[in-house]
């Protein structure tokens, strides 16, 4: 039984079993390789993506859970040429060390500015709790969300 999920905007089928987890369709079906493993446990939140509006760890999620949701991935927040306003102030913060946890922390930035357009450092705090990110760029983070909250009335505009 073929499924058919909409990711970064387009229908794509997919030839997994509905048990599938999502990432595993996302990087290994569909060559999408935002969405990392880390953990396997939906612990680290390297594997974030959007699921509608809300973010969710694709390593725990079936793919045959998604239905008519939209899945949005890293590669989806922005398009060349005109990047996403976290990607803007990723860079310009320069957030990344080693990068491996940074496109779950983008999407888990942009669950939180959808919920929340101008949230404070403690609520940017609290919104990115639970995802990890070993190489100690958190206080860069912060910085990056918060001067996307600036720039930004939602975080899909």
């Amino acid at each position: 039984m073929a499924l058919s999920i909409t990711v970064n905007g387009k229908r794509r089928d997919v030839k997994a079993t509905e048990d599938t987890p999502l990432l595993y369709v996302l990087r290994d079906e569909l060559g999408l390789d935002g969405p990392v493993f880390g953990c396997g446990l939906a612990q680290c939140g390297a594997c974030a993506v959007l699921l509608g509006t809300s973010e969710v760890r694709s390593c725990v999620v079936k793919v045959g859970a998604v239905g008519a949701q939209p899945v949005t991935t890293i590669e989806g927040l922005g398009q060349v040429g005109k990047l996403h306003p976290l990607q803007q102030a990723w860079i310009a913060e320069q957030v990344p060390q080693c990068g491996y946890c940074q496109s779950g922390m983008m999407i888990a930035a942009a669950s939180l500015l959808e919920r929340n357009p101008h949230p404070t450092e403690q609520q940017i705090k609290a919104g990115m709790n639970g995802h990890l990110c070993r190489c100690g760029t958190q206080p860069r983070i912060v910085k990056a969300i918060a001067r996307a909250a600036k720039g930004t009335r939602r975080a899909s505009a």
